[in-house]
């Protein structure tokens, strides 16, 4: 839980599947970058404008962690790694018969941030849920290339 953790740290896990995606032979370079700007958008949207409105305390940090996961001083509300995991879910599996195992993932990476004790579960499903919307907003903003 805590490598799962961290490679939704950034987007890391989802930059890497989108490139990996792009480079396939029926894919152009494109495809990554339009998950790049959406992605991009959306931790802007999370990250410097919801929860600066909400300020919600993170779980105390009350033991040493076995890993040495990064400490996030941002607000717990929304989880960033459930909004970016769903968003890019939501992006990723347009087209894709690979899509359960983005969900899969997805699940994995935002769950493991209550698991390692940096959020609480209502900002996992809030930030999901909001990684949801932000998807759809973008789907009709910028479509699938064709």
């Amino acid at each position: 839980m805590y490598a799962a953790s961290e490679l939704g740290d950034f987007s890391l896990i989802w930059h890497a599947v989108s490139v990996g995606r792009a480079l396939a032979p029926d894919r152009r370079p494109i495809h990554a970058v339009r998950v790049a700007t959406i992605l991009g958008a959306e931790s802007l949207l999370v990250n410097q404008g919801v929860k600066r409105l909400v300020g919600r305390h993170r779980p105390p940090w009350e033991q040493e962690r076995p890993l040495n996961l990064r400490r996030p001083t941002t607000s717990s509300f929304p989880s960033g790694h459930a909004s970016s995991a769903a968003t890019a879910i939501e992006i990723l599996a347009q087209n894709d018969p690979l899509w359960p195992l983005y969900v899969a993932v997805g699940a994995v990476v935002a769950t493991s941030r209550v698991y390692v004790k940096v959020h609480h579960p209502s900002d996992v499903v809030a930030g999901a849920l909001l990684g949801i919307g932000i998807a759809a907003v973008a789907r009709r903003v910028w479509p699938w290339p064709e």
